[in-house]
C-alpha cells in the first residue's frame, strides 16, 4: 500500500484545481481518474467563467415554463420518459428550492461564489503560466424583441441586486460590437466580466502538468471503494492496489454519488447532460461569447473555432447520446448568425452534474472523518473552479475559509 497523503478523485476542472491547490500549499497530492484529465464534462463546456449566470433554477417564473420546454421536442430542456420515475425525488427537491425563502438564500449563497470567480481565475491562471487562456472582452445575452428581454427581467434585477455589471444595448449598439448578429435579434445585454477560456481542456491538462511538476502524482484507474475506522484509511481502485489516505477529496462531477453512497452518505445529484458542436471553420469571427437566454444555449469562440452549445437532457449517466440536440442548437445559432458557415464539426455529449438547488457541495463528509466533497456545480463547473479550489484548500488544511461554507454543507438536504 502507498504512503497516506491526501488522494483527490476525478480530474475534472475541479478536481484538477483543487489537487494544484493542495500540492502547491504542502499536501502530498494523488490524483485519481478513470479517464485521462480533463476528459469528462471539463472537455465539452462552453469555455464560460460566467459569473452572471448563478440565479437559482427553480423560480416560479422556469416553474411556468417547463410544461411547454417538456412539449416541445426542440425545447431547451428534454426528459427521457425512462428516467422520470427515478428523477421523481430529484424534481420534487427542485420545486422545493424554489419556495421564496429558499430561493433568497440560493441566490446569495451563488452570488457570493460567482463575484470573486473572476479575479480567482485570473490569479489560478497566472499561478500556472496561463494568464493569455482568458479572454478580455465580455459575453452578449441577445434577445429577439422588447418581450424576450422583459421575460428575462428576473435574471437582470438579481444582476441589479448583487451588483454584477451589465449594460443593456440597443440594435445599433449591438451591431457596432458585434457586425454578424442577424436581423432577428433586436436587443442585447453586454456581461463584460463573462469571460471565455480558450480551451477548456488545456486549461485542465495544464493544471495537472503544474500539480505534477510540484511533486503531485496522477493516477489512472477506477474507484472501487473506501477502508474506514474511525477516519478514512485508503482507496481501493478496481485494479486491486491500495492507496494510504490521510484525506480524500471527492469531486467526480456526477459520478460523486456513487462514491458518497458506498460511504453511506447519499447526495442528491443527478447528471443534466449538455451536447455541443464544435465548428473548425465557422466562416465569421466573434469578439464575445453569445447566450440566447430563451432558447437556452451559447456560442463561444474556443479550440480554435466556434462552440455551440448548451441545453439541458434528464436521462441519466448511461443512456445512450442523443445528437439531435446538438443540431438544434445548431440551427438557432444559424438564425442569430446567418453567416455562419457549419462545414467541419465535431459533436459531444457530457454529465453536468446537478443538484436540485443549483448550489454546489463544498463541505467536509458529516459522517466519515476526513473526506471531503466538491461536487454539484452544475453549469458553473469551470467558472467556479478556482474560487472552489482555494476556499476548500483553506478548508482540508484546517483553516477558516475567507467564505462561509454552511450554505454549501453535504447534509443541507
Amino acid at each position: 500500500m502507498s504512503q497516506a497523503g491526501t488522494i483527490v478523485v476525478g480530474a475534472g476542472v475541479i478536481g484538477a484545481a483543487i489537487a494544484h491547490e493542495l500540492q502547491r500549499r504542502g499536501r502530498q497530492v494523488t490524483l485519481v481518474d478513470r479517464d485521462a484529465p480533463g476528459r469528462g464534462a471539463s472537455y465539452g463546456n462552453m469555455a464560460s467563467i460566467a459569473v452572471t449566470e448563478f440565479l437559482p433554477a427553480s423560480r416560479p417564473s422556469v416553474w411556468r415554463q417547463i410544461p411547454g420546454w417538456l412539449l416541445d421536442p426542440e425545447g431547451p430542456v428534454t426528459v427521457r420518459p425512462r428516467a422520470l420515475p427515478r428523477l421523481m425525488p430529484w424534481f420534487l427537491r427542485f420545486l422545493a428550492a424554489g419556495r421564496p425563502r429558499r430561493l433568497r438564500a440560493l441566490e446569495a449563497a451563488g452570488a457570493a461564489l460567482c463575484e470573486r470567480a473572476l479575479s480567482d481565475t485570473q490569479a489560478l491562471l497566472h499561478a500556472i503560466g496561463a494568464p493569455e487562456a482568458l479572454s478580455e472582452t465580455g459575453c452578449l445575452a441577445l434577445y429577439a424583441d422588447e418581450a424576450a428581454f422583459r421575460a428575462d427581467r428576473d435574471h437582470l434585477a438579481l444582476l441589479e441586486r448583487f451588483g454584477f455589471a451589465h449594460e443593456v444595448l440597443d440594435r445599433d449598439a449591438l451591431q457596432a460590437r458585434e457586425p454578424e448578429i442577424g436581423p432577428g435579434i433586436g436587443k442585447a445585454v453586454l456581461l463584460p466580466e463573462n469571460r471565455s477560456i480558450d480551451d477548456p481542456h488545456r486549461y485542465v491538462t495544464r493544471l495537472v502538468t503544474r500539480l505534477e511538476e510540484l511533486g503531485g502524482t496522477v493516477l489512472r484507474g477506477r474507484v472501487a471503494g473506501f477502508e474506514r475506522s474511525t477516519r478514512i484509511e485508503s482507496v481501493r481502485l478496481e485494479d486491486g492496489t491500495r492507496h494510504a489516505a490521510d484525506e480524500v477529496v471527492l469531486c467526480a462531477g456526477a459520478h460523486t454519488g456513487a462514491l458518497s453512497r458506498q460511504l453511506g452518505e447519499p447526495i442528491p445529484l443527478e447528471t443534466e447532460r449538455g451536447y455541443h458542436t464544435q465548428i473548425a471553420q465557422p466562416g465569421i469571427a466573434l469578439r464575445h461569447a453569445l447566450i440566447w437566454p430563451a432558447r437556452g444555449f451559447m456560442i463561444t469562440p474556443t479550440a480554435g473555432g466556434l462552440r455551440v452549445g448548451g441545453t439541458v437532457e434528464m436521462a441519466g449517466l448511461e443512456a445512450a447520446p442523443d445528437y439531435r440536440r446538438a443540431r438544434v442548437t445548431v440551427r438557432h445559432a444559424r438564425s442569430a448568425l446567418p453567416n455562419l458557415a457549419v462545414g467541419e464539426v465535431t459533436e459531444w455529449m457530457g454529465h453536468r452534474p446537478a443538484l436540485p438547488d443549483t448550489v454546489p457541495i463544498m463541505s467536509a463528509s458529516a459522517k466519515t472523518p476526513g473526506v471531503f466533497y466538491a461536487t454539484g456545480h452544475g453549469h458553473l463547473g469551470l467558472t467556479q473552479a478556482a474560487t472552489c479550489a482555494r476556499l476548500m484548500g483553506q478548508l482540508i488544511r484546517g483553516e477558516t475559509p475567507e467564505l462561509d461554507l454552511h450554505p454549501y454543507r453535504v447534509d443541507r438536504f
